[in-house]
């Protein structure tokens, strides 16, 4: 017997009908099993399978749904080149927040990565180059100590092998748990940043929906070239906290992606199905 909600229960029986082998009943029992998902932009319901094909985009509207590091990295990265770097940093409590280890721990089992960011080193299309992932799912790629630590060996290992740096940001900001610690993040990558910079070696920037706070003023806003996705929320603070501190009405689309293109912050807007092909052709020109 399947519940799907309070409103009806199915019998075994009654699931078995739908589970008869034609596409249009197939769908119809995922979608009772939970293999369907509404774009929250134009209000479709679509078949997951079909969003995960088109590259986690709504079909419909373009909406560019939040996919986790991995995924991103199978998106990117060519098949069977990627080997991951520093996954194993030990896990650290610098203010003593309570629950703070223990909620660690929870999410490394769900999500079964050990951290906000994912690093590595792989190749676009042939060329070689040092990745960095931040993931939403970890606490919302939120930066502590160890996000900070592993982002900037990645660029030290960029600068070892003199490859080129691309990261993807995805984050709420500095982690409250860690307080001054996290900040601290900031001036840390930044420092990184300069030294890559100063060694010629080229750094690439992706923002994504959402890269706030202090990942926004730091390393995500230092990048040689800044590309974003389509109608990414990109900014320090947030739009709401903004209008109530200047008590006055933002612009429309004001700290979205297109709106930073027209103004100058970011280069290039790219849609998710055209990206790792816009990374290849800037990791090539800066080749010659």
């Amino acid at each position: 017997m399947v519940d799907v909600g309070s409103d009806f229960i199915i019998t075994d029986a009654q699931r078995g009908v739908f589970l008869k082998k034609t596409e249009k009943n197939t769908k119809a029992a995922d979608m009772l099993i939970g293999k369907w998902v509404k774009c929250d932009e134009c209000k479709e319901i679509l078949y997951k399978d079909d969003v995960h094909k088109n590259f986690s985009v709504c079909p419909n509207c373009g909406k560019h749904f939040r996919i986790s590091a991995r995924r991103r990295i199978k998106q990117i990265i060519d098949e069977g080149t990627f080997v991951e770097t520093h996954e194993k940093m030990p896990l650290t409590n610098p203010i003593e927040f309570d629950g703070y280890i223990k909620k660690i721990e929870t999410l490394q089992e769900k999500t079964k990565i050990q951290e906000a960011v994912t690093t590595g080193i792989g190749e676009i299309h042939g060329n070689r180059t040092v990745i960095a992932v931040m993931d939403g799912n970890f606490l919302m790629g939120s930066m502590g100590s160890v996000v900070g630590e592993k982002i900037t060996l990645a660029i030290e290992d960029a600068i070892r092998e003199k490859l080129p740096f691309i990261i993807f940001c995805v984050s709420g900001g500095a982690r409250m748990q860690e307080g001054m610690v996290s900040l601290m993040q900031m001036a840390k990558t930044s420092a990184a940043v300069s030294k890559l910079d100063d060694c010629g070696l080229l750094n690439i920037t992706v923002l994504t929906d959402p890269t706030t706070g202090g990942v926004t003023a730091s390393f995500a806003s230092l990048g040689d070239v800044i590309l974003a996705e389509p109608n990414a929320l990109i900014g320090f603070a947030g739009p709401r906290v903004i209008e109530q501190t200047i008590n006055q009405k933002l612009p429309e689309g004001f700290q979205r992606a297109e709106f930073l293109l027209e103004h100058g912050f970011i280069d290039k807007i790219v849609e998710r199905k055209n990206m790792k092909r816009t990374l290849a052709q800037i990791l090539e020109l800066h080749k010659s």
